[in-house]
């Protein structure tokens, strides 16, 4: 399949899926969260939005890398978790109403400002030839289109068909896995040759930025005194960013594949820590199925 196809088509529409899927499982209280716990929301918000992009420029500077690979890791930084990282903050036991809360106001945030930093980044890389390619304002429509439409649609359907919604949720949470899976898959194997050249310069570049993104969430959650499945959830929400988002502006709106590159690798390479990370939550219910594996044997 070509990559064109790929990242024109298939990508959009699995992304609209992925965030349809994410508003089928918000509700107004979701967004209500801030008032009644503004600390680690606003924490989170803030963590995510001002304080990852400076940790993603670091880490571009620290490996020296060429301007587009640069830009690709930092409008990374610009697209924080969601439907992907609230499923892995339930697995590692985390507080998953918290994760669902910074979805929701991460899904109304990001159309508008994704747009905005990458142009920044852009210019700040003079990459002129490629801000030439990216009109602001139309990238913010369709942004809207892609990703907080489908949010709206969800949540409406959860309200006014809750029945329904109910038995589909879970459906439509699976196939939105399964397409985000195949996207990368599709790009992975169209952009395979490109890959292959490009991953030695940013393996290392991107998992350091996952494990100081999930340190930097990790750390400032017990500096602030959060309870242990908040801590676990800012780890979760700084450290995996939204690669399928990601891939929509340097794929679809932007056309890069070098800077798709850097989230492809990222999307492959973070699942590393995030399995580790559920192993590590859930060891006393694995040590005990093994434990009980081995009596039976």
């Amino acid at each position: 399949m070509q990559a064109t196809l790929v990242s024109q088509i298939f990508l959009p529409f699995a992304l609209f899926i992925i965030m349809l899927s994410v508003g089928m499982s918000l509700k107004l209280s979701d967004f209500m969260r801030v008032a009644r716990q503004p600390v680690p929301v606003f924490l989170g918000i803030l963590t995510q939005l001002l304080m990852l992009p400076v940790l993603g420029w670091i880490v571009v500077q620290l490996f020296n890398l060429p301007p587009l690979l640069a830009a690709g890791l930092m409008i990374l930084t610009f697209a924080p978790g969601g439907a992907t990282s609230n499923a892995i903050t339930l697995l590692a036991r985390g507080d998953a109403a918290l994760s669902v809360s910074l979805t929701a106001i991460n899904s109304l945030i990001i159309p508008f400002t994704l747009p905005l930093l990458t142009a920044l980044i852009l210019s700040w890389l003079s990459l002129e030839a490629t801000l030439i390619r990216f009109p602001v304002a139309q990238a913010i429509g369709q942004m809207i289109l892609i990703t907080l439409l489908p949010v709206i649609l969800g949540m409406l359907f959860s309200q006014y068909c809750s029945e329904l919604n109910r038995k589909l949720r879970a459906l439509f949470r699976s196939l939105a896995l399964i397409l985000m899976l195949m996207t990368v898959i599709l790009l992975v194997v169209s952009s395979w040759d490109r890959l292959t050249v490009l991953l030695p310069q940013l393996a290392l570049p991107v998992l350091v930025l996952v494990l100081a993104a999930m340190s930097l969430g990790y750390v400032l959650a017990r500096l602030v005194g959060l309870d242990e499945p908040q801590q676990i959830t800012l780890l979760v929400e700084v450290g995996l960013q939204n690669a399928g988002t990601a891939l929509l502006v340097t794929s679809t709106l932007l056309q890069s594949p070098e800077m798709s590159a850097s989230a492809l690798v990222y999307g492959v390479l973070m699942q590393l820590p995030a399995l580790l990370l559920i192993a590590w939550r859930n060891r006393f219910w694995l040590f005990g199925i093994l434990k009980q594996l081995s009596v039976g044997n």
